[in-house]
């Protein structure tokens, strides 16, 4: 188990992830990007802009200071959004211990490289720090209530995700491991595309046959791009696929699923963006996929229709009819 972990992000996962931490009596620090913002956190011993309502633990340690919040790090958390992990570890590489592992718990695919987060950080920090990744269905607010959940840890190094699976398995929290590093991080991108369309299908009012036929088919493409891609097919029915998909598509709380929804009642993509203070994950991730399928010669209709949506303005129910006008074919 790691004693002493510094969270990258002070954004809703990255503040209750140090909430579960400290918990169990592991030494915490925050670091947030904006310090101004970040102290306003420490004296308010709350997020009141990500995560309001929550106390933060006395014992959690709030450091704007790169060099300060990862001195003695033993495990690094990174907690920002993907299209912004490599600017922010950018700025970071500087001050990482050399070796000192790092974890991510973003969901996406960087617009342009097409890598995921963890690809990004092997890539910035020039393979430096070994690199995993923790994903599952999260909900932010529901793990900050300490209700049951389970996520899984993924990495190449067998003795580091055991390490990863004990720091943060609790008796609220139940952690897996997993060795299909590649499958969990592209489960986790390509579900926040679903779930906007999700979104969209509940605006609309499109009813509950047409999100599980949703679920049923969005799952059966993020497989296909994921088995082209070198991951394992079995990964997409565990936690990381079937488990996370679920979640995001029904949650009230999922913020790509309730981008969707605004987008089906007939905001703009600017106004639903605008309409939360979070990053939507799965709007950017949408061009990379696309782009990602296309160059692996890969179908991903619905992954197409929510780009046709986005940003090429087609109407929702127009998206719709093509899905169900398509060539009719066996499952």
């Amino acid at each position: 188990m790691f004693k002493n972990v510094t969270i990258i992000g002070d954004g809703a996962m990255g503040t209750v992830l140090a909430m579960l931490l400290c918990d169990k009596g592991i030494k915490t620090t925050l670091w947030g990007y904006d310090a101004d913002q970040l102290g306003k956190f420490e004296v308010a011993r709350e997020n009141t802009i990500f995560l309001p309502g929550y106390a933060l633990p006395e014992t959690l340690s709030f450091e704007a200071n790169d060099a300060r919040a990862l001195k003695d790090a033993e495990l690094i958390v990174s907690a920002v959004p993907c299209q912004f992990v490599r600017p922010i570890w950018t700025r970071l590489k500087p001050k990482v211990p050399a070796g000192v592992p790092v974890m991510s718990v973003a969901k996406g695919i960087e617009n342009k490289t097409l890598l995921r987060p963890t690809e990004v950080l092997a890539e910035v920090l020039e393979g430096a720090s070994p690199c995993g990744v923790l994903s599952g269905p999260t909900i932010a607010d529901e793990l900050a209530r300490r209700l049951p959940a389970t996520a899984c840890v993924a990495c190449e190094d067998d003795t580091l995700v055991q390490h990863m699976q004990v720091t943060f398995n609790s008796d609220w929290f139940r952690v897996y491991t997993n060795t299909d590093l590649v499958g969990v991080e592209l489960a986790g991108a390509c579900k926040n595309v679903i779930a906007i369309a999700a979104g969209a299908i509940d605006g609309i009012g499109a009813g509950d046959n047409a999100k599980a036929a949703l679920l049923s088919r969005g799952l059966a493409e993020i497989m296909r791009l994921g088995v082209a891609c070198g991951a394992k097919a079995e990964t997409f029915a565990g936690l990381a696929g079937l488990g996370d998909l679920v979640t995001t598509c029904i949650s009230p709380k999922g913020r790509n699923r309730s981008f969707g929804e605004r987008i089906g009642r007939g905001d703009t993509v600017e106004q639903a963006l605008g309409a939360t203070k979070s990053v939507v994950e799965g709007a950017a991730t949408c061009q990379s996929l696309v782009e990602l399928a296309r160059s692996k010669h890969i179908e991903m209709p619905i992954t197409e229709a929510v780009y046709a949506v986005l940003f090429q303005k087609k109407p929702v129910h127009v998206a719709i009819q093509g899905l169900m006008r398509r060539e009719l074919k066996s499952e």
